[in-house]
């Protein structure tokens, strides 16, 4: 009985994790993993028992040489949206906003009755189809709202409704930007400055923002394309919470402390709806028959959720044509790694220093990249 007991306990609980390499042997494995990738800057953080043990940045910050610093401002794309996700919980645990009522009922006026404008959004293009009615904060969150990424990649450049809201996965930054709206015109919230008050300055994050800020400029990283050409850093104007936050490394890994240790960790991370693409990208793209989904992935709230070799865990991706930025958590001992690159070529090399550093995660770095050759 003891025998059958001990085996039932070994099956029942993920493996336990290795000790986490050195800071030394981290540096090593970052510089060595650049050069394979060709990556001209990659900054790390790790975090341990919800603890930050380790920040890193390596490589150069712009074309002129200046030294990528952990201080050093970078663009922190879709990584906005998880920091978005908790921000919006906050809301929720104070009864501001039910993740399940309809956002309609938040509006003074229906939404295609709204004037198109930069800041309005081009809502009064869902005229005709009812469905926009049935959009709650949690399909927007779990990225299950019919709408394309952006409304601009449609041909005509409106936004549509693809599918019922709620049924599938598919990313969608309009459908984050809609929920924004709601927030400012519905709520009559300025996220920007309530995201600064109530996540960046409680967690010590002094060089992040949602907009772009000018104290920002002497310690900025440019960006480098997969042809090897430099992207000058985007100075962002205005507050979109699918991907314009500005930050650091430093940051992050506060950032990451934070979120791991939080309240909301649980309903921000639970499986809100199953994922049912071969790949995040194309975002329409047909869905799998179900003997070939993988049952371990699903929709957190801004986040993805798996489970792996250790347990749960989820992270999230941040990507444009001169970023790559990853950060990936485990639950149990409440481990995560931050990577942000100023070099999108640097993505080739995240499955390699994730594993190096955490071990075997599980993290579906194929459903992310695609057909994305990884370094090793």
């Amino acid at each position: 009985m003891r025998r059958y007991l001990l085996a039932c306990l070994i099956t029942a609980w993920p493996l336990l994790a290795a000790a986490l390499p050195s800071t030394a042997a981290i540096d090593a494995e970052a510089a060595r993993l650049m050069a394979s990738s060709h990556a001209q800057g990659l900054a790390v953080a790790v975090v341990e028992e919800g603890r930050i043990v380790h920040v890193g940045a390596y490589g150069r910050r712009n074309a002129q040489g200046d030294p990528l610093l952990p201080e050093t401002v970078m663009y922190g794309a879709s990584l906005t949206k998880a920091v978005f996700g908790h921000f919006v919980m906050q809301l929720v645990d104070e009864g501001r906003l039910d993740l399940d009522r309809p956002l309609a009922a938040y509006l003074d006026r229906p939404l295609p009755d709204y004037p198109a404008d930069p800041k309005s959004g081009p809502w009064r293009d869902l005229s005709g189809d009812e469905r926009w009615r049935q959009l709650t904060a949690r399909m927007l969150l779990t990225h299950s709202s019919g709408f394309a990424n952006f409304a601009f990649l449609e041909p005509d450049r409106k936004p549509r409704m693809h599918f019922e809201p709620g049924t599938r996965y598919a990313y969608s930054g309009e459908g984050l930007i809609l929920l924004q709206f709601v927030l400012e015109r519905g709520l009559g919230l300025d996220v920007g400055a309530e995201v600064q008050r109530r996540v960046f300055t409680p967690l010590g994050m002094t060089r992040t923002s949602l907009m772009w800020r000018a104290d920002f400029r002497p310690n900025l990283a440019d960006g480098w394309k997969e042809d090897g050409s430099v992207e000058p850093h985007d100075e962002r104007s205005k507050v979109r919470v699918a991907g314009s936050m500005d930050t650091t490394i430093a940051d992050m890994a506060k950032m990451a402390a934070g979120y791991i240790n939080g309240t909301n960790l649980a309903t921000l991370t639970a499986p809100h709806l199953p994922i049912t693409t071969a790949t995040q990208f194309p975002t329409l793209q047909p869905e799998l028959p179900p003997e070939k989904r993988r049952p371990d992935l699903a929709a957190g709230l801004g986040v993805i959720a798996f489970t792996g070799p250790q347990g749960p865990g989820f992270y999230k991706g941040g990507h444009n044509d001169s970023t790559g930025n990853t950060w990936v958590c485990l639950k149990a001992g409440k481990r995560c790694v931050v990577i942000l690159a100023n070099d999108v070529r640097a993505e080739a090399a995240f499955p390699r220093l994730v594993e190096f550093i955490l071990g075997d995660t599980g993290t579906p770095w194929r459903w992310e990249y695609g057909e994305m050759r990884f370094v090793d």
